[in-house]
């Protein structure tokens, strides 16, 4: 059990150094603009670049894994990943910067994928929902932890620093995961590129990846520019701007525990309740960003309840695979990591376009869009599984 623990949390710290990565970006957007000399607009395209990179070569890269051994693919991965991020460290124009962030969007979607996997492969059976919700969880915390500490960090030194920490715990990652995960554990059957890819051709699969870029879209309509909107649109202060994303992290953390709650409990059928208040705090954003206090509660209330969709929908992708595709579950995994980063890229153009037109304000439309896009899905999915539960023998 004490191993499992350190098991554990080596994965949990790879989404950690991961979400630090990614979201880094975010926090200091307006640094990363001034600093090569483009518009806060340009600089906010990064986090669509990355993320529609991130889409398109983690399926590529997973499909060809699948192939080799899961601990030294994930360990070449983890190598390239630091020599992306700590080009982005030494970058001095947006050229270079964009080329790190390809580099290391090209393989975050299935270093994801794979420490997913081994928590499948790891965890007990009744613990494995709440290790994945740990692991979508460290997402969270980089957000709580690492981008507060980065913006801190830009703000007093220059955000090139901030990259070169990120730098560092990746390299303190690769030796934690050298000394701590298992070298071998039973490979999936061996298949070719179609007899995985039959995956996606299951109703049940498509639309939970359909829920997971809606949810996505929804949570970074607004994101992107959360700090502007905290800033600029409540008139905070750039100094409270770090508690005010902690207190953030910090719901997004809980929420990420009550998304394993509920995967291990109730699964998908309690989630149309949550987007449904996602709709109604995103349509009621203009009216409650009148004042600080409103403004930000509503701020605490999305982060807690926009992503609990995430535990439910990879236990979903798991045990679909599981049952029906074994070949294909190294796929199943990054699934949840794909259609993510589909979601940021359209939900970050969506707020980058609503931005331009209709200003900070108007920033909850999109998103609500978006929730009730979701909300519709889920509807659908749930009545899906009810049929395919009756037709099983």
């Amino acid at each position: 059990m004490n191993k499992y623990r350190w098991q554990a949390s080596a994965l949990v710290l790879v989404s950690f150094m991961l979400g630090c990565n990614e979201f880094m970006v975010v926090g200091v957007i307006s640094d990363i603009a001034q600093s090569l000399k483009v518009t806060v607009a340009s600089a906010g395209y990064l986090v669509t670049i990355f993320a529609i990179v991130y889409a398109i070569s983690t399926p590529i890269i997973t499909l060809f894994a699948n192939r080799f051994d899961r601990y030294q693919t994930l360990m070449v991965l983890m190598g390239l990943f630091l020599i992306g991020n700590t080009v982005s460290g030494f970058a001095t124009t947006y050229t270079w910067f964009l080329i790190s962030r390809l580099l290391t969007a090209a393989v975050a979607g299935t270093i994801e994928s794979l420490i997913t996997l081994f928590a499948n492969d790891l965890a007990p059976r009744h613990k494995r929902a709440i290790l994945i919700s740990w692991i979508a969880a460290g997402f969270s915390i980089a957000s709580v932890i690492g981008l507060p500490i980065g913006t801190a960090v830009s703000t007093a030194t220059s955000w090139h620093v901030a990259f070169h920490l990120i730098s560092g715990l990746s390299l303190l990652t690769c030796i934690a995961l050298a000394f701590i995960l298992p070298r071998h554990l039973p490979k999936a059957p061996s298949s070719n590129l179609k007899g995985q890819l039959v995956l996606l051709t299951d109703r049940r699969v498509g639309l939970g990846a359909l829920l997971i870029l809606f949810s996505a879209a929804a949570l970074y309509a607004y994101y992107t520019y959360i700090r502007p909107l905290l800033t600029t649109g409540l008139g905070f202060s750039t100094t409270a701007l770090n508690w005010l994303l902690l207190a953030l992290g910090i719901m997004s953390i809980l929420g990420n525990r009550l998304s394993g709650t509920i995967a291990q409990r109730h699964g998908l059928t309690t989630l149309p309740r949550f987007y449904l208040v996602d709709i109604v705090l995103l349509l009621l954003l203009p009216l409650a960003m009148t004042t600080k206090l409103t403004g930000m509660l509503v701020f605490l209330i999305l982060a807690l309840i926009i992503s609990v969709v995430n535990s439910p929908i990879q236990i979903h992708f798991l045990d679909v695979a599981e049952a029906d595709y074994p070949q294909a579950i190294l796929l199943a995994s990054s699934l949840n990591a794909i259609f993510f980063n589909i979601g940021i890229s359209l939900g970050s153009a969506t707020a980058a376009g609503v931005l331009a037109h209709g200003g900070l304000m108007r920033l909850g439309d999109g998103a609500a869009l978006f929730a009730g896009l979701a909300l519709l899905t889920v509807l659908v999915l749930n009545h899906v599984m009810r049929q395919n539960s009756q037709q099983r023998p």
